[in-house]
């Protein structure tokens, strides 16, 4: 088999550093260089076993493909207590499956939920066992019929009536569109890095951005911004300088890296694992985003059967919080809040005390 790991330093690279498109390939001396790592990769990865274990009489651990939407799909299931309520989460991207880092950032989250992670279908591990084709059936019809076979699955196998349903980012599109389908399966759902509007999310970032800029004095930023425009955009570029800068007034650059640091550390996870993360991606984008760009603002709010919940991060530049709020004020559901913590994009990662603090207080009357 040819070697991926070019493929790989280049993605690092680029995560670590913004590299821009186009950027020379690691030379062969760089890709030896790497290889002298991984006893230390080896060495971190037998550590981090240790440090992320639980362990208890009614601890579950597992990692497992199930079959769902006819193919094999790898699910984890982790939390303290087999008596918790069950928390489905279903990641962004699309294809940027939680897994391969998710052992650490969803760790505080066990004492109290059992923790369900899901490479959806096109992503992570799911796209390592199906191979590239699987994904010709990738839809978002066909990721939210996938959920909700997943969501009845999990509600027998682990005996919940009902399960919690978590959406970030791109997830949160899908957790709308399955709570509306199967409303029954669901104690509530919530959203984090929940799409408004995807019509104006570009448009409403920029003005964000650059008024955060203004009123920081970030020369810099606002030249960069300023020479882009609002979108739309007749390339890339002025969505690069946009995402760049949403993640820098976020402070979200060293915890996107840092999902790198643990992806490649990860218990059970090998250099293939997590290239098929990163190839999931890829190929998640290319199908998805255009059509997830098409999902209009009449489709995601509206009426629901179940309780409807945001927790945002205050200074979410990148599916801007004033969207999210008016998602919730379009929302008509037996209950429903919208609450800011402190944080951007990924504040449910950044900050997961307030995130957990907010999340069992509005989940506590539904449950009731």
């Amino acid at each position: 088999m040819r070697s991926r790991w070019p493929a790989l330093l280049a993605c690092c690279v680029a995560i670590a550093l913004s590299t821009p498109a186009g950027a020379q390939q690691p030379s062969a001396l760089d890709i030896d260089e790497l290889r002298k790592l991984m006893p230390l990769f080896d060495f971190v990865r037998a550590r981090n076993v240790r440090d992320y274990v639980i362990s208890g009489p009614d601890v579950i651990d597992e990692g497992k493909y199930l079959k769902v939407g006819g193919i094999e799909q790898w699910v984890t299931i982790r939390g303290e207590n087999r008596a918790n309520p069950v928390v489905l989460i279903l990641h962004g991207g699309p294809g940027d499956a939680t897994n391969p880092w998710g052992y650490a950032g969803f760790r505080t989250w066990l004492k109290t939920y059992t923790v369900v992670q899901w490479d959806q279908r096109g992503s992570g591990k799911t796209l390592g066992r199906n191979g590239k084709d699987s994904a010709a059936a990738l839809t978002i019809d066909r990721l939210v019929q996938d959920g909700v076979e997943l969501a009845d699955t999990l509600r027998t196998s682990l005996r919940k009536d009902k399960i919690i349903l978590v959406g970030h980012s791109f997830g949160s599109v899908l957790g709308v569109l399955m709570a509306k389908a199967k409303p029954e399966l669901f104690s509530a759902f919530v959203g984090t890095g929940q799409v408004g509007d995807q019509s104006r999310g570009y448009t409403v970032a920029f003005e964000a951005l650059l008024a955060h800029a203004r009123a920081g004095g970030d020369a810099r930023a606002v030249r960069e911004l300023e020479e882009i425009g609002p979108p739309p955009y007749k390339d890339g570029q002025g969505y690069r300088v946009q995402r760049r800068w949403s993640n820098l007034f976020e402070g979200a650059d060293a915890f996107i890296a840092s999902m790198m640091g643990f992806a490649l550390d990860a218990p059970g996870y090998t250099m293939r694992d997590v290239n098929d993360w990163l190839d999931g991606q890829i190929l998640s984008g290319d199908r998805l985003v255009p059509e997830s760009s098409a999902v209009t603002a009449a489709a995601l709010t509206g009426r629901f059967a179940l309780p409807v919940f945001v927790i945002q991060g205050a200074d979410d530049f990148t599916t801007p919080t004033s969207l999210a709020r008016t998602f919730v004020d379009g929302v008509d559901a037996p209950r429903k809040a919208f609450v800011t913590i402190k944080g951007g994009h990924f504040a449910v990662f950044m900050n997961p005390s307030d995130f957990l603090k907010e999340l069992s207080r509005l989940l506590a009357p539904a449950a009731r």
